[in-house]
């Protein structure tokens, strides 16, 4: 495939202001990409009439986006399109490059089929149906892991391409630290959106010394908290204060089993802190059996385990995780459309 493209466009239904891994991804592939001379432009639903998801109300859906969009991307005239979610500008996006037989890259980042079925019952394999047929119109979609590469193959993609993640280690660092004062050690911390299918009622419910705390905002926070009351809730944190959360904590807990990659992971490691998980895709191939924490089905075991691990070590892990390569890779497998 060729890296010669100069003027991307990416459309993604996740963007600014909404604040997830799939956005941290996208910020920082962009600036990498524009720190190398590229010109690179994010199409999200901030550009649009929307309506809040259902259940996510911080999560914004374009509404009929099709007409506007295809206004957007004549303006801009790319040489590359890239489409990073299967939302309602994810496919009118993919609807406009069939149309006019242009060849575009997609990304997966997320495991909604789980999620549709955590929620609302619906069989995984219709929504994996859906999501095939999305992602196989296109010449290559990038994938996080190598396990989650397995796992779709199995379920009938066939352009599959490794595209990594990175991590910012200027802003997430051991150096400052929340100390937790009033809280007693050691402390567990989850960061990240507070929903049912991040499963931190697994977490929550776990017999562990010290203190659990909860960083971060979402529509199961309020039932977690009734449910969960001796747990310290902090709400979002940001502007350094999310970095500190993470050099403050004795081990990060990551009980999500849906996540495709989970750049908490790396967030923590950065900061020295140690991940205890389930041995699921994205622990295994972020963490694995490189010494930084611990995976087990006991979650428990798993937590006090990673006690025992070199924050030192978690540290240097991370330090060979890098944003430039990531966009490197990213640039290489676009494809341009003349």
């Amino acid at each position: 495939m060729s890296n010669e493209a100069k003027r991307i466009l990416i459309v993604s239904d996740a963007w600014r202001p909404q604040v997830n891994g799939v956005v941290r991804t996208l910020e920082m592939v962009t600036g990498a990409l524009k720190a190398d001379g590229l010109e690179v432009e994010v199409i999200g639903p901030d550009r649009f009439r929307s309506m809040p998801a259902p259940s996510y109300p911080e999560i914004r859906l374009a509404l009929f986006p099709k007409a506007r969009l295809t206004k957007m991307i004549d303006d801009y005239a790319p040489d590359a399109v890239h489409i990073a979610t299967e939302g309602p500008l994810g496919w009118a996006a993919r609807g406009i490059c069939k149309k006019r037989g242009w060849p575009f890259t997609t990304s997966f980042h997320t495991k909604f089929p789980e999620y549709m079925q955590a929620r609302t019952g619906i069989p995984a394999a219709w929504s994996w149906a859906v999501l095939r047929r999305f992602h196989e119109a296109g010449v290559g979609t990038f994938v996080a892991t190598k396990s989650l590469a397995e796992e779709m193959t199995l379920r009938g993609f066939t352009k599959l391409i490794p595209w990594s993640r990175g991590v910012d280690l200027k802003r997430f660092n051991p150096e400052k630290r929340d100390p937790w004062e009033g809280l007693e050690r050691p402390i567990f911390l989850y960061a990240g959106r507070v929903a049912i299918e991040k499963n931190i009622e697994a977490f929550l419910a776990l017999d562990l010394p010290g203190t659990k705390v909860v960083v971060g905002e979402g529509p199961a926070r309020q039932g977690l908290m009734e449910k969960f009351p001796k747990a310290h809730y902090t709400g979002y944190r940001d502007n350094g204060k999310l970095a500190a959360s993470y050099a403050g904590a004795d081990v990060f807990v990551f009980p999500s089993r849906t996540d495709t990659f989970g750049l908490v992971l790396l967030e923590a490691l950065a900061a020295g802190t140690p991940v205890a998980a389930y041995p699921v895709t994205g622990p295994k191939d972020v963490i694995g059996d490189q010494g930084v924490g611990a995976l087990d089905e006991d979650l428990r075991a798993a937590c006090l385990r990673a006690l025992t691990m070199d924050r030192a070590h978690c540290r240097r892990y991370a330090e060979g995780w890098s944003w430039e390569e990531c966009a490197r890779r990213f640039r290489t497998a676009l494809v341009k459309l003349r």
